[in-house]
């Protein structure tokens, strides 16, 4: 039988076969590929505001036919940004912290009217605000009449450092000061967002986690894109051979560049300590670096310690800002088992938006890519342009009713694990709405 369907097709002509091949892989794009993308969030006030209001979400994500390998989109989506976006002329401000430090703000208000709302964004482990996904975004907000802020971290954006501290995922001290001072410059008539991407997108998940009241003052709408939910399952990812390992390695190349830019800092300082400068400008990937500085940097006993401070899955409930998240199920830094898709569908404030391809920072669509509406930068849009001037007030509507929903579930939680706890609580409520009567 295999025999003579082996001297069957080998006695058809080539093109037969390569259109046998083509509709081949047209079936397989159409069935495995070409899918509507999950959406993780409690079925409640934000999940039914999505449906609503953000189209992209109920269609089909379509990758780029002849790119729909994870590693492929990511890199190529990354080349053809990078060669097609133009320069940003930003309006730069230098922020100075108050342990001496300094991180440069980068303004984009070309366009926006004195009430436009304004998205703080995030980049990623190297990143600044002329990376090209960093582009995509600023261009997209722009088209759509917002203003954009984009925030170097330490060491980063051409910067020099003041103090011998970068920065890392698990530490948001940087953030709290940069969202206070963005919040205080805006008219107080504007709304004020925030975007994460990779590795900004641990940040800034973190500070909405772990100053959760704070962060719901400051802002009305949040966003993350491909970020490493859990760092340990997104650090050996990485690592895996061949192709991953080659994308890990860029990373730690750039990694040890950033460091090798200020070197003159810290030869000084750690020339009599445990780390080891020359060391660490040889490391070859990501969680090698973070071992040997990061996590000393920030008193971390091991970086293991530091990964799991850093990791998001576990503090989700913790998070009282509308959020939206965008990642690909085949994302080589982050495993689709480690995207918190269970606890995202029990939170009231967090919606994880998962398409089946798209990389990492990818999410090339069409027969050719176009860099000005990409399904990364319309989700952006959509889901900002609504959030931000709710010119009808729903979206501040459901952000109300998702408070309520989230203040009942954190009573339950504590009446159930300390009703000690849970009683004083409520004795205190009560006189507080008795003084409010006086």
């Amino acid at each position: 039988m295999f025999y003579s369907m082996y001297a069957y097709l080998s006695n058809l002509p080539r093109l037969h076969v390569l259109g046998m091949a083509v509709v081949a892989y047209v079936v397989y794009y159409l069935i495995q590929v070409v899918k509507r993308p999950i959406i993780a969030c409690s079925d409640g006030p934000f999940k039914q505001y999505l449906i609503r209001k953000v189209p992209t979400l109920e269609n089909k994500y379509w990758p780029t036919f002849w790119c729909v390998e994870s590693r492929a989109q990511t890199v190529l989506a990354s080349l053809l940004r990078s060669k097609s976006l133009p320069r940003v002329n930003y309006r730069r401000e230098i922020l100075s912290l108050k342990d001496g430090g300094e991180v440069a703000l980068d303004w984009m208000e070309e366009g926006c009217d004195s009430s436009a709302p304004c998205i703080l964004i995030l980049p990623g482990l190297t990143g600044e605000s002329q990376a090209e996904y960093i582009k995509c975004l600023v261009f997209a907000a722009q088209q759509a009449g917002m203003r954009v802020v984009v925030f170097n971290n330490r060491g980063l954006g051409g910067i020099e450092l003041k103090t011998p501290r970068l920065y890392c995922a698990a530490n948001c001290e940087d953030l709290c000061e940069v969202v206070q001072h963005v919040r205080s410059t805006l008219p107080e008539k504007c709304k004020l967002g925030a975007t994460g991407i990779s590795m900004g997108g641990l940040i800034l998940g973190n500070y909405l986690a772990r100053k959760s009241d704070e962060a719901r003052s400051f802002l009305s709408a949040a966003k993350i894109i491909s970020v490493p939910w859990d760092v340990h399952k997104g650090s050996a990812s990485i690592e895996k051979p061949v192709i991953n390992s080659l994308l890990g390695r860029h990373l730690a190349g750039s990694l040890c560049r950033t460091l090798r830019n200020h070197l003159d800092i810290y030869r000084d300082i750690y020339q009599d300590s445990d780390i080891d400068i020359q060391r660490i400008l040889r490391c070859k990937t990501i969680k090698e670096f973070d071992e040997l500085f990061t996590a000393k940097q920030f008193g971390y006993a091991h970086v293991n310690d530091y990964y799991s401070d850093a990791t998001l899955h576990n503090k989700l409930d913790h998070i009282s800002v509308p959020l939206l998240c965008l990642s690909a199920a085949d994302d080589p830094f982050q495993p689709l088992d480690a995207i918190p898709i269970k606890a995202a569908n029990q939170c009231t404030h967090v919606a994880i938006v998962i398409t089946a391809r798209g990389g990492h920072i990818g999410f090339l669509e069409g027969w050719w890519p176009s860099t000005k509406d990409q399904y990364m930068g319309r989700l952006f849009t959509e889901y900002f342009t609504k959030a931000l001037f709710d010119e009808d007030g729903e979206f501040q509507h459901t952000a109300n009713k998702m408070h309520e929903r989230f203040l009942a579930k954190q009573t339950v939680a504590l009446a159930s694990s300390s009703p000690v706890l849970f009683a004083k609580k409520v004795d205190s409520d009560q006189l507080d709405q008795k003084v409010k009567l006086m």
